[in-house]
């Protein structure tokens, strides 16, 4: 962390902010790029100073979110925990369509309980069906655990970097302080405009898509209308045809016959 850091005071270390800005605008502007693709990214903040904080922002732009405890093999073993966010749901669809009304008190106490349990840990991440794009800290040091899941799988890392972490751990390293609540809000809320942005971009290029397949649609329409019109006037000429070849105008041969009248 020697880089960024600006000055020592009574044994602190005081952080230069010229980094901080320089880290913020590089992964808020690769975040803004992955969010632009569609993909998604995964909030981890398990500290009590940021978990309001980071919940609420991943909420704001529809983002998976870890702010109780991240559990062992969240990413290694996504399947696993996938199961167990199914199993959640199914309860909770128990719950809610009155199917439950028919187990017993006890059961239906011992549901609830579950689901509640469950919903704690998994809440954050019940929407997401596929792998994460990347991953944000806020302190590296305290989500060692997510951060080595990450770099096995090779997801981007991106977080808030203190004094007391190294910086090369992660791909964007944010050097800040991960332990006041307004420092954590100001980076978080930053980032969080970032996807937004982000966000609304990929929803401006699919609607000018729309359009343009509107319009290209309408335009193939007028011309297979047009082909259709031609066409039929085409075949009405056909088949009028001149007047000396059995047109209006033509003679009907006539014939003679033969025969005899009967008894003659």
């Amino acid at each position: 962390m020697l880089p960024y850091i600006f000055a020592e005071k009574k044994g602190i270390h005081i952080i230069d902010l010229n980094k901080t800005v320089e880290g913020l605008q590089e992964a808020a502007a690769a975040m803004k790029a992955i969010a632009r693709s569609g993909k998604k990214i995964m909030f981890v903040a398990t500290k009590k100073q940021a978990k309001e904080i980071v919940q609420e922002c991943a909420k704001k732009v529809n983002m998976p979110y870890v702010t109780e405890r991240w559990l062992g093999g969240m990413l290694t073993n996504f399947n696993t925990v996938r199961k167990s966010v199914k199993k959640m749901q199914s309860i909770e669809k128990m719950l809610a369509d009155g199917s439950a009304e028919n187990l017993t008190k006890k059961e239906r106490l011992t549901l609830t309980r579950d689901k509640d349990k469950m919903e704690k840990v998994l809440g954050g991440i019940a929407q997401i069906s596929r792998m994460p794009a990347a991953l944000f800290l806020v302190d590296i040091g305290h989500e060692h655990i997510a951060l080595a899941e990450a770099k096995r799988l090779n997801i981007g890392t991106f977080g808030m970097v203190d004094t007391n972490c190294d910086p090369n751990k992660i791909d964007f390293a944010i050097p800040a302080n991960d332990d006041a609540t307004k420092s954590i809000a100001i980076i978080v809320n930053y980032i969080t405009a970032a996807i937004a942005e982000g966000l609304q971009e990929r929803q401006a290029d699919k609607d000018d898509d729309d359009s343009a397949d509107v319009e290209e649609s309408a335009e193939a329409k007028a011309a297979r209308f047009e082909a259709n019109v031609e066409g039929g006037d085409d075949k009405g000429k056909r088949g009028r045809g001149p007047a000396g070849a059995g047109g209006p105008g033509a003679k009907r041969r006539t014939t003679t016959g033969s025969r005899k009248p009967a008894g003659k």
